[in-house]
């Protein structure tokens, strides 16, 4: 008690207060307090000394500090500040709102309805709302438009990351992929409950029987009245290696003639496994590969977005899976290939495309563009690793092959046996084309009818000539490009002859590989000899992989969707054959859901977004007509006859694209046209870390260089100084596009 009442800061009328909070020098005056008070407040207390202030009493009594409460202010207090921030009262369950809040409301206004969205809580507050808030609406309605603009996969990956679950993003994709797969394998196929010949999937299975019961030497020359054989030896071997394991299973499944047209359930479960086993061992880790090496610059989520924009291709899935093949083995040989060529191993890709050749003959689409891009690269690496280079290439391609044919020839068999396999896999006894392919020879002969007036010995010669002329200027591109920048790299001095620029010969050539594979591969589909309507997977491969490394507002990525709608709407006719309507629709809208594609946006539009809402509109006016007319007894191809002419423009379209393509690369590039500028002593040697994939649309620096001309040390190797020229013709194309990041390797 004595404490309080005797202490330096007695209860006088006007104390003398040490002020220590900002809250209480805004008060004018000091409240007394009561005793009590002053009981709960807390106190400071410290022994006396000569600065502390002295009682009237005792110079031995105790002094105190005391701390006042600080008040605060009447704008926060419980009672008004709920009228200012005109919220409800607080309870346990509701949460704080911030007063800088945008849904802040003014006091005299009413409690929001929560239930409003936030375009109409835009719309109540009109001209009252600040000039910041105005801003902050149209940003967030920006961002919502955009949002809704994305594709499911777009959205779904930007959740996963978000969710701290990246590490499950590629797993997730790959087997949902395969859930995909399966489910359209549970459908119809080809040549369901339609004797006497069925259709590929007996094919498939009558292989497998074959080559389980009968020696190497008649693979090829046993009953070819009942689906002979006719691809390469790898489709027989692996052939042979499926009957083995399914013969373990059940002996009748591949009974020799006795199990001809065997529909049986289990059987069926055991032919689709095989597709789809070997699509995820080699199909699937092939595009994965591709992901992170063309496209190993740019951000994971994009690599993801990527990797499911080719795991749910809609045409290979119909075919593979519905129809019954096995493309994508050699679809996932070729891209190996590749991919190997990216990170310079090319004696392992020159094997795997030898490996593609020998499981299915339609890989010789792509011979002519690989070729002539490893012997652009030879030609490139001058006298010294040039030859070096193109005799291993020799050498290992020879012997690939020589190992692939090896049971047919000697000492194993009479060198006439060779010619067995041959005559089987280049039919040329079948004529022009089969059905009704949307190539060049198929729609002209709506006019010209070929096959009345022209031999077929013409024919062939015609399909050839017009062929090589098709995929001629992509070999001339490469080839000269070689030429032009293998001059341009030769050094100037003595410096240049460095053993470590020898050490790791590379070439800048690789942006223009996936161009001449289009290429070439339409020129073939379009005039080669014998083609079928499923060849079109042959091309539809590079222009997809151009597709994944696009954003929605460059012209690649509108050419690539239009070309793989028009793809699958183009085997439309087989597809209905084989009872794969639903799933036509299905995987159509769910690709095109998945890459947030609309070809039926409205707003302004391109002359190729308005191409392809013609075409489009073509398409489904042709559907409806075949769904409720049926075509004359006259004209019973009639609408197949359409499809093709409907089909074939685009594929034409495309194909004049791509050369128009890889011609501007290769200008960029340096290796068309003049130089630009002299070499410099100290860039003139290029040496090639990682690959440099193809540039995308409108980009200025195409992924080799950065803002400042140089590389960002992962990108390409050439530099504004060296004369590589960093703008192609008609990159831009007179439109204003955002400008993505410099220094990262886009693949398009």
């Amino acid at each position: 008690m004595d404490e309080f009442t005797q202490g330096s800061y007695s209860l006088q009328p006007k104390p003398r207060v040490r002020k220590t909070s900002f809250n209480s020098q805004t008060s004018s005056q000091t409240v007394p307090v009561s005793w009590a008070q002053r009981a709960t407040t807390p106190v400071l207390r410290h022994r006396p000394s000569a600065a502390s202030v002295r009682s009237d009493y005792s110079e031995t009594d105790l002094s105190e500090i005391v701390a006042p409460v600080p008040r605060r202010h009447h704008i926060l207090q419980t009672s008004e500040s709920r009228h200012w921030l005109g919220t409800p009262p607080l309870s346990l369950r509701s949460r704080p709102i911030s007063p800088l809040a945008a849904t802040a409301a003014s006091p005299t206004r009413r409690r929001l309805n929560p239930s409003l969205s936030f375009n109409s809580l835009y719309s109540q507050d009109g001209q009252r709302g600040s000039p910041a808030l105005h801003s902050s609406v149209l940003d967030a309605q920006k961002a919502h438009k955009v949002d809704e603009e994305d594709g499911a996969a777009k959205r779904l990956l930007r959740w996963m990351h978000h969710e701290n679950m990246r590490a499950w993003i590629a797993p997730c994709l790959i087997l949902a992929s395969i859930w995909v797969k399966w489910a359209v394998g549970l459908a119809s196929y080809s040549g369901r409950d339609t004797p006497p010949m069925y259709g590929d999937y007996e094919a498939q299975r009558h292989w497998m029987e074959l080559t389980v019961h009968l020696p190497v030497r008649q693979w090829y020359t046993y009953d070819l009245q009942y689906w002979g054989l006719d691809y390469p030896p790898l489709t027989a071997y692996v052939s042979w290696l499926c009957g083995i394991l399914g013969s373990w299973i059940n002996p009748s499944w591949f009974a020799l003639d006795e199990s001809r047209g065997i529909e049986t359930s289990d059987s069926k479960v055991f032919m689709r496994f095989t597709v789809l086993a070997f699509d995820t061992l080699l199909y699937v880790p092939a595009l994965f590969m591709f992901t992170k090496i063309w496209q190993g610059t740019r951000s994971t989520r994009r690599q993801e977005l990527a990797l499911a924009t080719l795991l749910f291709q809609p045409a290979l899935i119909l075919i593979d899976f519905g129809h019954f093949q096995y493309n994508s083995v050699m679809l996932g040989l070729t891209l190996s290939a590749a991919n190997f060529f990216a990170a310079e191993r090319d004696v392992l890709g020159a094997i795997c495309f030898v490996l593609s050749l020998g499981f299915k003959q339609m890989a010789l689409y792509y011979a002519p563009a690989i070729g002539s891009y490893l012997l652009a690269k030879c030609l490139y690496l001058g006298p010294s690793d040039g030859p070096r280079l193109f005799l291993r290439l020799a050498v290992v391609t020879t012997l690939s092959f020589v190992i692939l044919f090896l049971p047919f020839l000697p000492p194993f068999a009479p060198l006439t046996a060779i010619l067995d396999p041959i005559t089987r896999i280049f039919p040329f006894n079948r004529g022009l084309f089969e059905d009704k392919v949307a190539n060049f020879w198929c729609a002209s002969n709506v006019v010209l009818k070929w096959k009345r007036w022209a031999s077929q010995g013409l024919l062939v010669k015609l399909s050839a000539a017009f062929t090589a002329l098709g995929f001629l200027p992509a070999v001339v591109t490469l080839l000269y490009s070689a030429y032009k920048l293998q001059r341009q790299a030769q050094p100037s001095d003595a410096k240049a002859n460095d053993t470590k620029a020898k050490a790791t010969p590379s070439t800048p050539l690789l942006p223009l590989l996936p161009y001449a594979l289009l290429t070439s591969s339409l020129s073939f589909f379009l005039f080669s000899f014998q083609v079928h309507e499923k060849t079109i997977l042959v091309p539809l491969l590079p222009m997809t992989l151009l597709l994944s490394g696009s954003t929605p507002d460059e012209q690649t990525f509108q050419l690539g969707m239009l070309m793989n709608n028009v793809a699958v709407f183009s085997m439309w006719p087989l597809l209905r054959r084989d009872g794969l309507a639903v799933q036509y629709v299905a995987l159509l809208v769910l690709w095109n859901r998945l890459v947030g594609y609309n070809p039926f946006k409205l707003g302004e539009r391109s002359l190729l977004q308005l191409l392809s809402t013609v075409v489009y509109a073509s398409c489904a006016v042709l559907h409806v007509a075949e769904l409720l007319f049926s075509p004359p007894v006259r004209l019973p191809d009639l609408f197949p006859v359409l499809n093709v002419l409907v089909s074939t423009p685009v594929f034409a379209l495309v194909w004049l694209w791509s050369i128009k393509r890889g011609i501007e690369v290769s200008w960029a590039l340096g290796g068309l046209g003049s130089r630009t500028g002299a070499l410099s002593t100290q860039s003139s040697t290029i040496n090639l870390k990682k690959p440099v994939p193809f540039p995308s649309d409108g980009r200025a620096d195409l992924g080799l260089a950065t803002r400042d001309g140089e590389t960002n040390g992962e990108g390409g190797p050439f530099v504004r100084g060296a004369g590589m020229r960093t703008m192609s013709l008609g990159f831009a194309q007179g439109r204003r596009r955002k400008t993505t990041r410099s220094g990262s390797a886009d693949i398009h």
